[in-house]
């Protein structure tokens, strides 16, 4: 006896439900088998006795008509017990469908109810900034380094330029170009006919007079 009134019936699982269909549609096909065989038992023994006794082989085949009656009636049978899981399972992968669904959108409400846009822009906003000085940073690292020398631009130009010019006054110089000196200008004499060079010889002999004139006169 129940304290508290009549116990609840156990509430049946839709996987308790198709397990038990399961069962019933083994149970039928085999019956479905056996009542198989016996029709077949059935139609041999009046094909022997279709000729020699017509009572036993009509009696055999009113028992393999009842036989295919029920077949027929199990037949029925499993077509719904199919057509019954079928819709089972259909209906708790429905259902397993919309609770998954349920989750997800209980989800995101978790989590929106934690984020609004405000939120986010100024996190971005944080992003952004924190980016700009990452840069900015790296910037820094990358310029060279004077070690405290600053230096003028334009000084160090016009001793660039001082170089220049006595490089190509150098330059000049080995090519025995006079800077200093006028350029030439065209002379509007008549040129005179080239002698012929006196040969060395003769030159020889000019000079040695000459410096004898010299050192006689020096004696004086």
């Amino acid at each position: 006896m129940h304290l508290f009134g009549k116990a609840k019936a156990a509430q049946t699982t839709p996987k308790d439900a198709i397990v038990k269909l399961r069962e019933s549609l083994e149970m039928l096909e085999k019956r479905e088998k056996y009542l198989q065989t016996k029709i077949d038992a059935e139609l041999k023994i009046a094909k022997a006795n279709a000729t020699k006794n017509k009572r036993v082989a009509l009696m055999a085949l009113k028992r393999k008509k009842a036989y295919e009656d029920q077949i027929n009636k199990i037949m029925g049978s499993r077509m719904t017990l199919e057509t019954q899981a079928m819709a089972i399972e259909n209906a708790s992968v429905n259902l397993e469908t919309m609770q998954a669904m349920k989750a997800g959108a209980d989800a995101m409400k978790q989590i929106h109810g934690k984020l609004n846009i405000d939120k986010v822009d100024a996190t971005m906003d944080d992003i952004r900034e924190q980016m700009d000085l990452a840069n900015e940073i790296s910037d820094a690292i990358s310029q060279p380094v004077n070690f405290g020398a600053e230096f003028d631009e334009d000084e160090l130009n016009e001793e660039l330029e001082l170089l220049e010019q006595e490089e190509l006054d150098s330059k000049l110089l080995d090519t025995g170009i006079d800077l200093n000196a006028a350029p030439a200008v065209p002379s509007t004499e008549i040129p005179s006919i080239a002698q012929p060079p006196r040969p060395v010889k003769d030159r020889v002999v000019d000079e040695d007079a000459e410096l004898a004139e010299l050192q006689a006169s020096m004696a004086m």
